[in-house]
């Protein structure tokens, strides 16, 4: 029930007719008497600028939650980015500070790391391959980063972007060995497809699979099916598999946890999640 009391999560994007957080987090709340709701709230990019200055205006605001096409604008709105938000170039999460500054965050490659994490596999001290150096492929590879990895190389088909995306994780993590130029999955413990193929039917793979390494560890961002053509046969190959919703509901508890709000798991979001 809301009330006087309740903490509100805006989430802002334009349109809202896709959104999903609404159907995991208000449920979850509802369970377990936490008195938040997250609300959509449509806004086009011609006022989005203001409109997110005004969203914390309400003394009730807890933060907000950011999809397109804002995410990269919100990365310039803010006054405080997390090194992950500035690697990707985006951000989908703001909060408030002690002082009453704007903090911004981004979650998806949280998200996809997490779910690394839980199926047991490590990130620290291994070698990952992200192909594509787009807005979700550079949130995961900044992820990674922080998440300690080794070795990360990056490839998009343009090449800018690949050398962009490294350039910014080089200065961000001196330490790092990065690479760019390939989307050979040969020697790496993670691969991820960070590319919109797989969406559409017959659309090619985005690497060759027989290259990957049977004990690679082989992740999508697509979410449009459950296990792509290219999950399937990476698969096929002997490789354990993360699909692309994992990375959706993985990001949830630590949106939470940025909120300051009760975390949960991401079983624990999938069972109660009404999502039709």
């Amino acid at each position: 029930m809301i009330t006087g009391t309740t903490r509100l999560i805006a989430h802002l994007g334009y349109p809202t007719e896709s959104f999903k957080a609404p159907m995991i987090y208000n449920p979850y709340f509802e369970r377990d008497g936490i008195d938040a709701v997250v609300v959509p709230m449509g806004c086009k990019a011609e006022d989005y600028p203001d409109f997110l200055r005004l969203v914390f205006r309400l003394t009730n605001a807890l933060g907000a939650l950011v999809t397109m096409p804002h995410k990269v604008t919100t990365a310039e709105l803010v006054d405080i980015l997390s090194p992950t938000a500035a690697i990707a170039g985006a951000c989908n999460a703001v909060r408030l500070d002690e002082e009453g500054r704007l903090v911004g965050d981004m979650f998806d490659g949280e998200g996809f790391v997490r779910g690394v994490l839980r199926k047991g596999r490590q990130v620290a001290g291994r070698a990952a391959l992200v192909v594509g150096a787009g807005g979700v492929g550079s949130a995961i590879a900044a992820s990674l980063a922080r998440a300690e990895a080794a070795t990360l190389a990056v490839y998009d088909t343009h090449a800018a972007s690949a050398e962009a995306l490294a350039g910014r994780l080089r200065e961000h993590y001196p330490q790092l060995h990065v690479l760019t130029g390939s989307n050979d999955p040969a020697g790496f413990d993670i691969v991820v497809n960070a590319t919109p193929l797989g969406m559409k039917a017959g659309d090619p793979l985005p690497l060759e699979v027989a290259r990957l390494d049977p004990s690679a560890f082989v992740g999508e961002v697509v979410m449009k099916q459950e296990v792509t053509a290219f999950l399937a046969a990476a698969g096929a190959r002997g490789c354990q598999i993360q699909v692309g919703t994992d990375m959706l509901f993985e990001q949830i508890p630590a949106y939470l946890e940025f909120f300051g709000l009760p975390s949960t798991t991401a079983e624990d979001l999938r069972s109660i999640a009404k999502l039709g």
